[in-house]
């Protein structure tokens, strides 16, 4: 029997250890996907101004519709009836129809963040409560921690390395091939170029290197 329970707080505490990097993941998504982040992105240095015209203030006047859209499920249309000053739709129908698959993944995303939100509030509360448990909890935590910054180590390599490889990789692992391509007129585009995604990768990595290295210290 007490065999039975050193292998049990063992597993709980791997499984912890395993969703650690994961929710850091999700949470840090849910940061960038939102519109004081967008302010942030839009000026930072040297960031590419659009060739077609769209000012700071056009960037800062669209982009939200794309999160908003993102975020609250609303149906295409959301986005199909959104047009420009002179009365041109600001989205083609290839990019709704790309638009309604991120949205998809990012519904599946932030329900998953919700979930894992739950289980680490009531595991916590209930680990807590016990010498053995808070020892569980904290060794998770910390091998957590460490799972975050391989994992993490492993992706700047690959991204330093390949970047283009890296991005193209990530979309074909959720989107159908031809359908997250575009011209550099599309709004898509012009509102999320390049430079925007990699500054994402960079504050999504530093937060997760960030909180993990917190957790490493808090848990020792």
């Amino acid at each position: 029997m007490r065999r039975f329970r050193l292998s049990g707080r063992a597993l709980l505490s791997a499984l912890i250890a395993l969703l650690t990097p994961l929710f850091l993941v999700l949470l840090g998504v849910r940061l960038l996907m939102s519109e004081p982040y967008l302010r942030l992105a839009y000026r930072m240095p040297n960031f590419p101004d659009d060739p077609y015209g769209f000012t700071l203030e056009d960037r800062l006047r669209y982009a939200p519709y794309a999160v908003q859209f993102l975020l609250s499920g609303a149906p295409p249309d959301f986005l199909a009836n959104l047009t420009f000053a002179d009365g041109t739709p600001l989205y083609n129908a290839r990019e709704v129809q790309h638009m309604v698959d991120v949205q998809a993944v990012t519904q599946a995303a932030m329900l998953m963040l919700a979930v894992l939100s739950a289980l680490a509030a009531l595991g916590a509360a209930l680990l807590a409560r016990s010498a053995e448990g808070r020892a569980v909890l904290r060794r998770g935590l910390h091998n957590g921690a460490l799972l975050t910054w391989l994992l993490l180590l492993a992706l700047i390599a690959y991204m330093l390395l390949d970047w283009d490889h890296f991005f193209d990789a990530f979309h074909a692992l959720f989107f159908a091939e031809g359908t997250w391509r575009f011209l550099a007129s599309d709004t898509l585009i012009r509102l999320f170029p390049m430079r925007f995604w990699q500054d994402a990768a960079l504050f999504l990595g530093g937060f997760c290197g960030l909180s993990a290295l917190l957790l490493y210290v808090g848990t020792r």
